[in-house]
């Protein structure tokens, strides 16, 4: 049986003329007139009125059962789960907002694996209002499992990584790959009204202006608010011919009350119980954005993780030593135990010195004050640089002796 898929191209198909096409822009939800509903004999129904008509595609995925639409393009601004979804019920939990650029998505955590049976999308031809209706059955884990999977359609996607620097001949360029933690349908941490996406984006934008000024190559694995998978973010650092890759992060952690700035390593087992915690939910981000992770990790993982204990990891430790002493100096503040191991699948390249900041917890009433005072910002960026800098200078005077 083949993989479900259904994507529909709207607005009277295709027979409108391209002055109209030309006018579809974003499509915005209202939350009043749309839910989710469980009905009898294992149906349940999902409504979503939208002011116009995009094009859209729907697919599942396993391990965890979830539900995907994804949209060109839905703005969700201003709508809140609770509004669609009331209650848990055979659909647990649900996300939506930015994918890629061009698109969004809505995840649906499903609590038991149910099919889809009809979908539709109905535009109105007076006012262009649409109504998609997708109406799920429930099913056994095996018919769910045949059917799940992502659809090989590469339109709807494109590359998220700038232009990798062009070297001038006979010049040797230093590239730092800068990864702002989550985006787009992936917040991160959040409190107050602050998304830990949005003040990553906002710090690596500042810290990559900084080491250009520098004369140093710098690539966002994002520049603006969208969801790029964990292991693309390792793809575009290679892809770039990144000399460094530094994950940046502001998560939430109430265990052993968290707080200061902390560089993280790569390690096959955590630090403590905490960065345990940490490195898990970092490696969610995926599942929550509704990633298709089936069979891609243990055995890669595994090959990575000893091939980076040959050379790269030395390296590593000295990028992060570096790290934690130019922080430090310049006032941090630091945590009590700066320096830190765990599984964090976003330092998983076996050839490119890789570390994780964790510029402070926002659980943390101090870190957040830090987090949100410009002058505190400027002040970690300018260590950061110095320290990526002296880093790569020491770095290139021990490469003879690590060749010999």
């Amino acid at each position: 049986m083949q993989r479900f898929l259904m994507m529909l191209a709207l607005y009277a198909g295709l027979c409108m003329p391209a002055t109209a096409q030309e006018l579809m822009a974003l499509a915005r939800v209202d939350p009043a007139s749309s839910r989710i509903e469980d009905g009898y004999w294992g149906r349940t129904t999902l409504t979503l009125h939208l002011s116009q008509g995009v094009p859209f595609r729907v697919f599942l995925l396993d391990e965890p059962a979830r539900l995907v639409v994804d949209f060109r393009e839905a703005d969700w601004t201003s709508v809140q789960a609770a509004d669609i979804l009331a209650k848990p019920g055979r659909v647990a939990s649900l996300r939506f907002g930015a994918f890629q650029p061009g698109w969004s998505r809505l995840v649906a955590d499903l609590s038991e694996p149910m099919l889809p049976q009809e979908i539709s999308m109905p535009v109105d031809p007076n006012t262009g209002r649409a109504v998609l209706e997708i109406t799920l059955k429930t099913a056994t884990a095996a018919e769910f499992a045949t059917q799940a999977g992502t659809p090989k359609d590469p339109s709807w996607t494109r590359a998220l990584v700038d232009p990798a620097p062009t070297a001038m001949p006979g010049q040797d360029r230093f590239t730092v790959v800068l990864d702002p933690g989550h985006g787009g349908i992936d917040p991160g941490a959040e409190r107050d009204g602050l998304a830990e996406k949005t003040l990553m984006l906002g710090f690596a934008r500042g810290l990559a202006e900084t080491l250009r000024r520098a004369g140093i190559d710098v690539v966002l694995t994002r520049n603006e608010d969208v969801f790029v998978a964990l292991e693309t973010r390792v793809a575009l650092a290679h892809q770039a011919g990144g000399d460094v890759f530094i994950s940046l992060h502001a998560d939430s952690l109430t265990q052993g009350s968290a707080k200061g700035a902390t560089v993280y390593l790569l390690s096959e087992e955590a630090s403590d119980e905490a960065t345990e915690h940490l490195a898990a939910r970092h490696n969610r981000s995926d599942i929550i954005a509704g990633a298709d992770l089936t069979g891609s990790d243990d055995q890669v993982t595994s090959i990575l993780l000893d091939l980076a204990r040959l050379e790269t990891e030395p390296r590593s430790t000295a990028l992060a030593g570096a790290l934690v002493e130019e922080m430090f100096a310049a006032g941090g503040p630091m945590n009590r135990r700066p320096l830190r191991h765990a599984g964090f699948s976003v330092l998983k390249s076996a050839d490119i010195p890789s570390v994780l900041i964790e510029l402070g917890f926002v659980s943390s009433d101090r870190d957040l004050k830090n987090l949100r005072d410009p002058v505190w910002r400027a002040g970690m960026i300018d260590a950061i640089s110095a320290a990526i800098k002296r880093w790569r200078d020491e770095d290139e005077a021990r490469r003879p002796l690590i060749r010999q």
